[in-house]
C-alpha cells in the first residue's frame, strides 16, 4: 500500500491540516490474528457432533456445557440436537436456566452491590455465578448428574447453561464463549435480558448489572472452569461455531503468553465523536462518526486466532487467568492477579466536539464506593492533531471553586452554558505531546485531537461535570455528577502546577547509531511508566519480568523478533501487547519512514516497595 491512495491526502500526514474533512483508509488492521503452532480450530455443528459420538464407547455419559452471558443457547441446543440426530444419538437434555431463583430473589442477593438509585455505578461484586440459582434445584440437578454417570454404556445426558459448570460432576466439560461487545450489541437490541430476568430492560441499566455482578460472578467461573475445559468454543456466530479442544487451547494460551499478540479492536460512536477514526480504519460508514476505540482493554477485548482458513476469538481474560506471571512479569503478577492494569484506547474529537470536563476518582474513594482495586489513572498521548487543538488540564488560576460549582449546577438544573476557560486551564495540543492526567485533575480533550488515551485498566468510572448541554445518540442527557467529582478533585492543580507535572517533557535514556529511547512519564502518580523508542532502522530491548503495550504513534510498519524468533508485524497506529516472557525483543523498520513506538509498562516496585499512586488517599 503506498501513502497516497487515488490522490488523496498522506495517510500519514501529522498535524493535520485546517481544511481536511476526508481521511483516507491507512493501514490499520481491524482483525489481527494469532497462528498457534499447536492443535486445530474446527468449524460447525458437524464436527461437535462427531467429538460427542467418539466420545461416547469412551465413557462420556454427562456432558456439561458452561458459558458466557449472552450465548444464544437456544440455537446451540437445537443445532447440536439436529447434528446429534444424524449419528443416531438421542441425548437427555437438561437446561440449567430451569435452575435460576426467582427473580425476586436474585434481586434481594445482589442489590447491595448495584449502587441504589445512582444511573451509572455500583459495587464489584465478590462472588461466584451461585448467587443466580436456587440451591435445592440445583442440587437436584447435580444428584441427576451424578445417576447419569452410573448409567449403561451408551446413555447420553448433556447439561447446558450459564453456571452448569457449579455441578462439578461431568465426564467431559464445554465452554462457550463470545466477545463482549458482541454481547452488548445484542443488548442494545434488547435480544437478551440480564441473568434470571424474563424483559429486556434499558441499555444503562442492563450494562450496570452486567458490569459489576454478572461479569465478575461470571469470570471466577470462567477461570475455574479452564484448567479443566475439554472443550473451548467461540459462539459469536450461532450458525457456526468455532472449537479448540481443551488442551490445545491451553497450549496456545502458553504459546501467546511469551509471543507479542494484538487483541481485537472495537470501535463505538459517542455525542462528542470525530471522523478520523472511520476514515483511516476503515470503519462503518453508516455511522455518524466514532468516539471510542477499545484497543487493548481486558476486561473488554477478544483475541482471535486463526489456522488452517478457521478463525477462533476468545476473550482477553483467558490469557490471564492461565499466564498472567508470563505476560506481566513477577512483580506485575504479585500485584495485579489477573488483572492486566494497563489500557490502550483512542478517543477521536477530529471534527467531532470536545469530551465531557471530567475528573476521576481518588485511590481510596475507588475502593470503598466501587470495588475496584485501583483508580482510573489516565494520560493522553495525541497520535494526530488539528491546528489549534487543546487538552484541558486542571484549573484557571482565577477559578473559585464555588463559583465553578455554582455554574455547573446551575446549567444542569437550567439548561445554561458555562464558559469552561474561564474555570479550566488548557493547553495546546501538538502530535507527540503527553498529557499526564493523574486521578482528581479536572480535564477534557478538546476538539481536533486523535488521543491515544494510556491509562490504567478501569475505564468507566468518569465524573462528568459538564457537558456541553448534549444529548447522546439516544437523545437522552448524561448524567453528571458534581457532587462526587467536587469530593476528588484536587483544586491546587492550576496553570503552573499542571505545567511543571502533567505536561511530558522528554529525557534521553540511552541512544544508538540511528535510535534512542526516551522517558516520558516515570512519576508516582501511578504505576506505570511511559517510553518512546525513536529509530530509523531498527530498534532492541529487553523486558526484563516485564509486560509492555506498545503503539506505533509514526512509521509504517515495523517487525518485532522476540529473544526465541516469534515474528510479528505492527503497523501504523497499531496496539500490542509485548508479554515479559519474551525476553529480548528487536524492532525493525519495514517502511522508508521513521518510527517512534510507544512503550508502556509497569513499574517492578510497585506492590513491592512503592504504592500504587501518590498521593494515595
Amino acid at each position: 500500500m503506498t501513502a497516497k491512495q487515488n490522490g488523496k491526502n498522506d495517510i500519514f500526514t501529522a498535524p493535520l491540516p485546517d481544511t481536511q474533512t476526508e481521511y483516507p483508509r491507512g493501514l490499520f488492521e481491524l482483525f489481527p490474528a494469532f497462528t498457534p503452532s499447536h492443535g486445530a480450530i474446527n468449524a460447525g455443528y458437524t464436527h461437535l457432533a462427531e467429538n460427542i459420538s467418539t466420545a461416547i464407547p469412551q465413557g462420556l455419559r454427562v456432558l456439561v456445557i458452561d458459558g458466557f452471558h449472552g450465548v444464544d443457547w437456544q440455537s446451540f441446543q437445537k443445532s447440536v440436537s439436529d447434528a446429534l440426530k444424524k449419528q443416531s444419538i438421542s441425548p437427555e437434555w437438561i437446561d440449567l436456566s430451569d435452575c435460576l431463583a426467582d427473580a425476586s430473589a436474585i434481586e434481594e442477593r445482589i442489590t447491595p452491590f448495584l449502587g441504589g438509585d445512582d444511573p451509572l455505578w455500583g459495587t464489584h461484586f465478590p462472588l461466584g455465578m451461585d448467587v443466580f440459582f436456587d440451591a435445592k434445584k440445583l442440587a437436584d440437578v447435580r444428584i441427576r448428574s451424578a445417576m447419569a454417570r452410573g448409567n449403561a454404556a451408551g446413555d447420553l445426558t448433556i447439561i447446558y447453561g450459564c453456571g452448569a459448570g457449579l455441578l462439578e460432576l461431568w465426564d467431559q466439560l464445554w465452554y462457550l464463549d463470545i466477545p463482549k461487545d458482541a454481547l452488548q450489541f445484542r443488548a442494545r437490541r434488547q435480544e437478551i435480558t440480564n441473568l434470571g430476568e424474563s424483559q429486556p430492560v434499558p441499555f444503562g441499566q442492563f450494562y450496570k448489572r452486567t458490569y459489576f455482578v454478572e461479569w465478575p460472578a461470571l469470570g471466577r467461573q470462567k477461570r475455574q472452569l479452564l484448567p479443566q475445559l475439554d472443550c473451548y468454543i467461540d459462539l459469536q456466530d450461532a450458525g457456526s461455531p468455532a472449537a479448540m479442544t481443551g488442551d490445545d487451547f491451553r497450549a496456545t494460551l502458553r504459546e501467546l503468553a511469551s509471543s507479542p499478540f494484538r487483541p481485537r479492536p472495537w470501535f463505538y460512536p459517542g455525542p462528542w465523536g470525530g471522523k478520523y477514526m472511520q476514515g483511516h480504519m476503515g470503519l462503518d460508514p453508516e455511522q455518524p462518526n466514532f468516539a471510542w476505540s477499545f484497543e487493548m482493554i481486558v476486561p473488554e477485548n477478544g483475541v482471535i486466532l486463526e489456522k488452517d482458513g478457521q478463525r477462533l476469538e476468545f476473550s482477553f481474560d483467558c490469557l490471564m487467568f492461565q499466564e498472567n506471571q508470563r505476560v506481566m512479569g513477577t512483580a506485575a503478577a504479585r500485584q495485579f492477579k489477573y488483572e492486566f492494569p494497563i489500557r490502550l484506547d483512542y478517543l477521536d474529537t477530529i471534527d467531532g466536539g470536545n469530551l465531557s470536563t471530567q475528573c476521576h476518582p481518588r485511590p481510596n474513594f475507588m475502593r470503598k464506593h466501587f470495588g475496584e482495586t485501583y483508580t482510573q489513572d489516565e494520560t493522553y498521548y495525541i497520535s494526530n492533531a488539528k491546528a489549534g487543538a487543546l487538552v484541558y488540564l486542571g484549573l484557571t488560576d482565577d477559578c473559585d471553586p464555588d463559583e465553578f460549582r455554582e455554574a455547573l449546577e446551575t446549567s444542569h438544573r437550567e439548561g445554561k452554558a458555562v464558559d469552561i476557560d474561564k474555570y479550566v486551564h488548557s493547553e495546546p495540543a501538538q502530535p507527540h505531546d503527553l498529557f499526564l492526567i493523574p486521578n482528581g485533575t479536572v480535564h477534557c480533550s478538546g476538539t481536533g485531537n486523535l488521543v491515544l488515551e494510556i491509562s490504567a485498566t478501569p475505564y468507566i468510572f468518569t465524573f462528568k461535570i459538564y457537558d456541553y448541554l448534549r444529548r447522546d445518540l439516544e437523545g437522552n442527557f448524561r448524567p453528571m455528577n458534581i457532587e462526587r467529582a467536587w469530593e476528588n478533585i484536587y483544586f491546587e492543580r492550576r496553570k503552573d502546577w499542571v505545567r511543571k507535572n502533567l505536561l511530558a517533557k522528554p529525557a534521553l535514556l540511552r541512544k544508538g547509531e540511528d535510535w534512542e529511547e526516551v522517558v516520558l512519564y516515570d512519576k508516582p502518580f501511578s504505576f506505570y511508566n511511559i517510553h518512546r523508542a525513536d529509530f530509523a532502522s531498527t530498534f532492541s530491548f529487553e523486558t526484563n519480568d516485564r509486560g509492555f503495550a506498545v503503539n506505533l504513534v509514526e512509521g509504517e510498519r515495523i517487525k518485532i523478533v522476540t529473544e526465541s524468533g516469534t515474528e510479528s508485524e505492527l503497523a501504523y497506529l497499531e496496539s500490542m501487547l509485548i508479554p515479559a516472557a519474551c525476553g529480548k525483543v528487536t524492532i525493525t523498520n519495514q517502511g522508508e519512514r521513521p518510527c517512534k513506538m510507544v512503550l508502556v509498562y509497569t513499574r517492578t516496585d510497585v506492590g513491592v516497595n512503592a504504592p500504587l499512586n501518590v498521593p494515595s488517599d
